[in-house]
């Protein structure tokens, strides 16, 4: 399967660079794809004129496949009580910075499942995958989507999920570890999280379902790439990996944290966006998450107010609200170029145990 999963994805390594919105850059995903792999960008945060960019940017370097990842969360509900309170609760942290919080809080961007604009742009670029976090699109997207010659990706951190996506007529299961970082891919957050680990989940999958699984979580060298495949892999998606590369646009105090990550852990919290993601514990997982704080607001609204305060703090010299997102195994990425890291990921993986 391994084997069919390159061909049907014209690509040379199982090696799929994760699309970490706010990360991840076209030249990131080109330097991924020309080495052999399969570079992903993440649209979820713009619009279709944005993603048009985006995607023209990417084929500006390469010619060939990549990964356009879009967020498929329920759209968010505004509740204007709710906000207010949230706003209330960080009042102290702005206060820190003779800042005040903003009036009101917005949806910074729109779920793809309410935006047509994106589909569209999608149906008529035809990127060589469209990968969904968060859960599924209406079948007939899906449909439109894989009769425009796309492979499709969603991301399931269950085995009900799994399911789901392979009744739905999706192509490729990412399978979610709870060691992955950024957002996990949980369809309904209000449900109970199963967290299994990578391989763990793998091994669930495996058997029950006859799609491709591609494991993501805490997998940054060659030898954790043959474990997963191991456990029933076909691919790795690896994004924690990538983040120290030159070509991600992860600013200095992110690299630095990475750089010097062995006394640092990570956290999963949903205080900062509105759901359950992992990044490197700092004031927002500790202060702003503390016990006692009231509802969030959805996501993506929750997020304005952390990158408001993140503003707040920044402007003052202060990245103790800076939001870093990493997986259980953040410390071990390499600042390589994309390819180079890409080769040598190639090498490892074949080198005997």
């Amino acid at each position: 399967m391994r084997h069919d999963l390159l061909s049907k994805l014209d690509i040379r390594y199982p090696i799929i660079q994760a699309p970490m919105a706010g990360i991840s850059t076209p030249a990131l995903a080109a330097a991924v794809s020309e080495a052999g792999g399969l570079g992903s960008i993440a649209v979820g945060t713009v619009n279709a004129e944005g993603a048009r960019a985006a995607i023209a940017a990417v084929r500006e370097k390469t010619q060939r496949p990549f990964n356009v990842n879009v967020f498929t969360h329920a759209p968010a509900q505004a509740d204007p009580a709710r906000e207010a309170a949230w706003l209330d609760w960080l009042r102290p942290h702005f206060a820190r910075f003779g800042a005040e919080p903003p009036s009101r809080l917005s949806e910074i961007y729109r779920s793809f499942l309410a935006d047509e604009a994106m589909l569209a742009l999608l149906l008529e670029q035809r990127p060589a995958v469209v990968s969904f976090h968060f859960g599924l699109p209406p079948q007939d997207w899906i449909d439109q989507l894989k009769a425009a010659g796309i492979v499709l990706f969603t991301t399931a951190t269950s085995l009900e999920e799994a399911l789901r996506i392979e009744q739905a007529g999706i192509d490729v299961i990412v399978a979610q570890g709870i060691e992955a970082g950024g957002h996990r891919g949980i369809f309904d957050p209000t449900q109970p999280d199963p967290a299994l680990p990578t391989f763990e989940l793998l091994e669930q999958l495996s058997g029950k379902v006859a799609l491709p699984l591609v494991a993501a979580g805490g997998i940054m060298d060659g030898k954790q790439i043959r474990t997963a495949f191991y456990h029933g892999a076909s691919a790795v998606q690896m994004g924690s990996a990538f983040i120290a590369c030159p070509e991600s646009s992860a600013p200095p105090h992110h690299r630095a944290l990475i750089a010097n990550g062995a006394a640092l852990e990570t956290a999963m919290s949903a205080v900062i966006s509105g759901r359950p993601a992992r990044g490197i514990v700092n004031e927002l997982f500790t202060e702003v998450g503390a016990a006692g704080h009231p509802p969030l607001p959805d996501y993506p609204i929750t997020y304005d107010a952390a990158k408001a305060l993140h503003a707040a703090a920044s402007g003052k010299g202060s990245q103790d609200y800076s939001v870093n997102w990493g997986g259980t195994n953040f410390a071990q990425a390499r600042a390589m170029p994309a390819g180079e890291l890409v080769a040598t990921l190639a090498a490892e993986m074949i080198e005997p145990a």
